[in-house]
């Protein structure tokens, strides 16, 4: 069964809370919370952004094929509509906060679109962004400082106020996701690997003919990875994103059957998987400069 939370009332009176000093925004400690087991697994979404900073986790957290031991420090994002699920066995972190704020909140102001922009709402729950504890004491004093502002007496300022905060966060969770790719570099070279890997298997093998151009979110599937992740991890790492990457593949199959064998630009384009042979005409031009047959020529 899949349960949707519209509100942030509704979402305080499930964790046993008592009812939000503001209708379209929250920030919860964990301290507070009373866990209400669950039988079995419960499937659910929310109507709104969540921002958890968890501390004290005794848990395992995944990073591309590795798994991190972390107690602290870790924080995740949560756009609204997304499927959580909730396993009777799972336990709450022992700290942390907790930012809850429905779109609502913001409606009509900059960060409205700003934050659409931001992938990291879109990264599995695994693909946590680590803090240093100094990160980790900055992040808090911001949530600290949004809390305060609600609670306090409502004014004109109070929303801009608030909104400037979150975008300041939000800034703060960009800066530190890209320097956490930059400093697991090893990991990160491993992701090249396999993902180097994973596209020429798959160029060269029936799968190519049967189901067409591989696509990012079946790379991604493939690499355990979601596709918002991937793409910013080889953004930051090669200055590309996966789509590049998997045509940057076709075009090296590409150039590779233009020179070696005698089939037409045509029978290659279906060969690869381009459902017309302009798409793979115009897609080699742009990453060669030179149209399939004139490359072909200069071999000639």
């Amino acid at each position: 069964m899949h349960y949707v939370i519209h509100s942030i009332t509704e979402q305080h009176q499930l964790l046993s809370l008592p009812g939000p000093e503001h209708p379209l925004v929250s920030v919860i400690k964990f301290e507070d919370i009373q866990y209400i087991p669950v039988d079995g697994t419960v499937h659910f979404s929310m109507d709104f952004y969540t921002i958890a900073i968890k501390k004290g986790c005794e848990c395992k957290f995944r990073y591309g094929q590795h798994y991190y031991d972390h107690d602290q420090g870790v924080m995740s994002f949560i756009a609204p509509g997304q499927m959580l699920s909730w396993d009777a066995d799972d336990t709450l972190p022992p700290a942390g906060w907790l930012l809850v704020m429905h779109p609502d909140f913001i409606r009509g102001h900059a960060l409205e679109q700003k934050i659409k922009e931001y992938g990291f709402f879109n990264y599995a729950t695994d693909e946590a962004l680590h803090l240093s504890p100094g990160e980790e004491k900055m992040m808090e004093t911001i949530m600290g400082n949004i809390k305060q502002e609600y609670c306090s007496i409502i004014d004109n300022y109070s929303q801009d106020v608030i909104i400037s905060h979150i975008d300041l966060l939000l800034n703060y969770s960009n800066r530190f996701y890209n320097r956490q790719f930059i400093t697991r570099k090893h990991t990160n070279n491993e992701v090249l690997i396999k993902l180097e890997a994973l596209l020429t298997a798959y160029i060269n093998s029936p799968k190519l003919k049967e189901n067409g151009l591989p696509t990012v979110r079946y790379i991604s599937a493939q690499m355990n990875l979601s596709p918002n992740y991937l793409s910013d991890l080889l953004k930051k790492v090669t200055g590309q994103t996966t789509q590049q990457h998997i045509h940057n593949k076709l075009i090296e199959k590409a150039r590779e059957l233009l020179a070696s064998s005698s089939l037409s630009v045509s029978e290659i384009a279906y060969y690869l998987g381009f459902e017309y042979p302009q798409s793979l005409s115009k897609l080699f031009k742009q990453k060669t400069s030179l149209s399939p047959s004139a490359f072909r020529s200069s071999f000639n």
